[in-house]
Order: C-alpha cells, then structure tokens, then sequence
C-alpha cells in the first residue's frame, strides 16, 4: 500500500530524491535519449530501438542515484508515480522550474 494518495502528495517527495544536480542532469540526459530512440523505434519500425529506451531512461537514472544522489531510486517502491516524476520532472527542468 502506497503512503502517497495522489501524484501531487508524492511529487515533493520525488523532488526530495533528486536534489543532486548530477543526478537531475543525469535524468534529463536519459530522458532525452528515450525520446530519441523510441523515435527511431517509430521511424525506423524497429522494436530494438525501444528496448534501447528503457534502458538508457533508468540507466542514466540509476547511475544518478546510486553514485551521486546515494539513495535507492523511488521506482522500487512507487514504480508508477515515479515513472510520472520523471517526465514531471523533465517539464519542470525544460520550461526552468528546477535548476538545470
């Protein structure tokens, strides 16, 4: 049973979790990959390419908590709002609400 009862109750939270800029930049940059390459799944018709996403989002993300932030990812425990806090997140660094 989750200890958050909506994505706006865990959402600060999350933001707790990522307050080593290494770790943001880091999930940001597989972000962005994941963009990327599930556009190539789409443009190239290729399913490896999207395969390749999901390891290049939590790759770049894991990296970032493991060695830099020093915490277990919130996917773990909260697989869904977590998935939703990184695109959040993600938002919220491209249009400059969290420091880059």
């Amino acid at each position: 049973m989750s200890q958050f009862s909506s994505f706006r109750d865990f959402y600060p939270y999350y933001l707790g979790e990522h307050v080593n800029r290494t770790c943001r930049r880091l999930h940001f940059v597989g972000s962005c990959g994941v963009l990327l390459l599930l556009a190539l799944a789409i443009w190239q018709r290729n399913g490896w390419y999207a395969l390749g996403a999901l390891f290049c989002g939590y790759g770049f993300a894991w990296v970032g908590h493991f060695f830099f932030e020093k915490n277990r990812p919130a996917t773990f425990k909260h697989p869904f709002y977590s998935f939703a806090g990184d695109w959040v997140m993600f938002r919220d660094i491209l249009v400059g609400r969290i420091r880059f």
